[in-house]
This record gives structure tokens, C-alpha cells and sequence, in this order.
């Protein structure tokens, strides 16, 4: 599932994102959301959000 969509992505739902730092990479971080931090409904880079650990970044895949 796209993480470009804010309806897709809830506080509680396994993700994984890309760092800022790793933007270049590309490399993907796995994590569970705590927060919604775009508030547009949608985003062509992907909704960013906040994980349970404190990390930011944006979602790249929604994990079922």
C-alpha cells in the first residue's frame, strides 16, 4: 500500500519510512507510527511521520 495517502496511515500501523539522512540511499527504516506530522491528505513523497522511537521521516510502504 502507498504511503503518499493520509487516509492510509494510522497512529499504531507498522511502516517503513526513509530518514532524512537516507533520502540519498534510500535506504528504509521499519518502525510503528505514533504520529501523522503531514497534514495535507496527500504528498508525492510520502505522509512524514513520527515513530514510536522518535524517528522522522517519510512513509514509503505501508506493512499489512
Amino acid at each position: 500500500m502507498s504511503g503518499q495517502q493520509r487516509s492510509n496511515i494510522q497512529p499504531g500501523k507498522k511502516v517503513k519510512i526513509v530518514l532524512k539522512q537516507d533520502q540519498r540511499t534510500g535506504k528504509l527504516t521499519e518502525g510503528v507510527v505514533k504520529d501523522l506530522l503531514t497534514k495535507s491528505a496527500n504528498h508525492p513523497h510520502g505522509i512524514k511521520v513520527r515513530l514510536e522511537d522518535g524517528q522522522v521521516g517519510r512513509v514509503k510502504e505501508i506493512i499489512e
